[in-house]
């Protein structure tokens, strides 16, 4: 039985140039062979299709039926690599596929949300699956891609940037505090409070300052959430302390109290370092970091005083 023709991309672009060229001489100078080489190519590759691929006329060389065939696909191919090879040369080859991400509730509902929105305009070809969790995943286990956090250095086999510092300050709710009011910690003890509760590892240092400064008479409700906590101080259980870009972005809080320096978290866009030159994962890096470090005034508590 006779080896199946597999015909190459040199022998469409062979045939091309003849039926383009009309004569044998014509197509090799466009080849870049020679006469007795071009000759010698199209007999084998006659022989292996099983047909004439041209009439040979005093006119030149006219497709055969199989031959016009093999013409329009050869076109089709070099139409498909130009293509390609004008994308390469010009245009970036879009990112696609899925990018696990994963956040607090907090940051994903007061900061990132409306970020995601603009990400996928930008990058249609991502899909995006969010992680929403209060403890930090394993990015190294691949847990998720990215990970936006907030709190202190980083593991050594994880790459990113510090976006900004995340300032924290006192609110309670606009009605029940008049403009200009300053509550100092040492009268946070004259004031129904609210806090995190015990089991939020990551801000041991709220907790403590709340525990030294408030009586536990005083403290109305420990909230394991931030967001939990500032739906707390927004519903007037009591005053408390939150990051300025959720607390300045309610309408209903006052800010209470220039932000304290000694509650301040960096906040961090993070990735495995086999993860960073990976196409998805590093256009949706670019985006977030330009759309997040864009919020640097939010998150550092410039935008408001207290009022």
């Amino acid at each position: 039985m006779a080896d199946r023709f597999e015909p190459s991309w040199d022998d469409f672009r062979l045939i091309k140039a003849i039926a383009d060229n009309r004569t044998l001489p014509a197509a090799a100078g466009r080849l870049g062979i020679n006469h007795s080489t071009i000759f010698r190519r199209l007999n084998l590759i006659e022989a292996a299709v099983g047909h004439p691929l041209f009439e040979r006329l005093r006119a030149g060389y006219v497709p055969t039926p199989a031959g016009e065939r093999m013409v329009q696909v050869a076109g089709e191919m070099e139409a498909q690599v130009a293509a390609f090879g004008r994308q390469i040369a010009g245009e970036e080859i879009a990112p696609a596929g899925e990018v696990r991400l994963t956040t607090s509730d907090s940051l994903l509902v007061h900061l990132l949300m409306p970020m995601l929105g603009k990400v996928r305009t930008a990058l249609p070809g991502i899909r995006l699956d969010i992680v929403v969790a209060n403890e930090s995943l394993n990015l190294s286990k691949r847990d998720a891609d990215i990970a936006l956090r907030a709190g202190g250095n980083p593991p050594e086999t994880l790459v990113g940037r510090r976006i900004a510092t995340v300032a924290w300050a006192l609110y309670g709710r606009a009605d029940a505090f008049a403009p200009g009011t300053t509550i100092a910690p040492q009268m946070l003890a004259d004031h129904d409070v609210v806090s995190l509760g015990d089991g939020f590892a990551a801000l041991a240092k709220l907790r403590r300052l709340v525990r030294e400064a408030v009586p536990p008479e005083r403290i109305a409700c420990r909230v394991s959430t931030v967001m939990g906590l500032a739906e707390a101080v927004e519903v007037g259980i009591g005053i408390g302390y939150l990051p300025t870009f959720i607390g300045d972005a309610r309408p209903a809080l006052r800010r209470l109290a220039l932000p304290d320096p000694d509650l301040a978290d960096a906040l961090w866009l993070l990735t495995h370092a086999d993860l960073r030159r990976v196409p998805r994962v590093r256009a949706v890096l670019d985006q977030l970091n330009a759309l997040l470090s864009a919020q640097r005034p939010l998150l550092e508590g410039e935008a408001v005083t207290p009022s």
